[in-house]
């Protein structure tokens, strides 16, 4: 008896286009976060209000791209969009009032630098606090869903990373060249080789096992 064998292919799913605005008619202004998981450097955020022309078929969600296609694109949003900006905030802060609170905060502090006042704000996710009397909608999946929040998320990640590659200069052994600070193995391998520094977050669990640190005992000095 023959037996029939059922090949199964994968096949590359390609992304659906985005759609440019939530409310027509506007100044709507699309807000995302870079860095929120990390265990070290700030969280920044973007805010971008796209032309009613727009349009590029490679924008996506930042990390649906790769680190050439974020690049590659950031001068284009630069440049067609109406306006854009991008807030931080430290990881001194951070530790000061959550990192959901400091999120919020670098996207307020976005918006706040917009040339042209928004009338509405869509914000990738579901938290979001009232920004003036403006309306907001949060979006869970936004930055992949709509273009001015893609847009805001890959001016946000591609500023992050380049703010960690050059304050790594002073402190290799972290390797935030490579990790950007998020909680890799190597990163964590190298605070528990060389402890904290000014830089991370000292309410994050900075060691998988961690409970306590004694973070004043272990302070990194700044390469000179």
């Amino acid at each position: 008896m023959e037996q029939k064998t059922e090949r199964k292919t994968r096949v590359k799913k390609e992304h659906q286009p985005l759609r440019l605005f939530m409310q027509e008619g506007v100044p709507e202004a699309g807000c995302d976060e870079a860095g929120r998981g990390c265990l070290a450097g700030p969280v920044f955020a973007a805010a971008v209000i796209l032309p009613a022309d727009f349009s590029n078929e490679l924008l996506n969600d930042s990390k649906q791209l790769t680190e050439a296609q974020r690049y590659k694109l950031r001068p284009i949003i630069e440049e067609q969009a109406v306006a854009w900006a991008v807030g931080v905030v430290t990881a001194q802060e951070i530790d000061k009032i959550n990192i959901l609170n400091a999120s919020i905060l670098a996207m307020h502090r976005a918006l706040d630098q917009l040339k042209t006042r928004p009338e509405h704000i869509i914000v990738d996710g579901n938290k979001f606090k009232p920004y003036g009397e403006t309306p907001h909608h949060t979006v869970v999946k936004g930055d992949a869903t709509y273009m001015s929040i893609a847009a805001a998320s890959v001016l946000a990640k591609t500023y992050r990373d380049d703010y960690m590659i050059k304050i790594g200069e002073d402190y290799p052994a972290y390797n935030w060249k490579k990790n950007k600070g998020y909680p890799t193995p190597d990163h964590r391998a190298a605070i528990e080789a060389n402890g904290s520094c000014e830089h991370h977050r000292k309410t994050f669990a900075l060691l998988s096992r961690q409970l306590t640190i004694p973070f004043e005992e272990f302070e990194v000095e700044k390469k000179e």
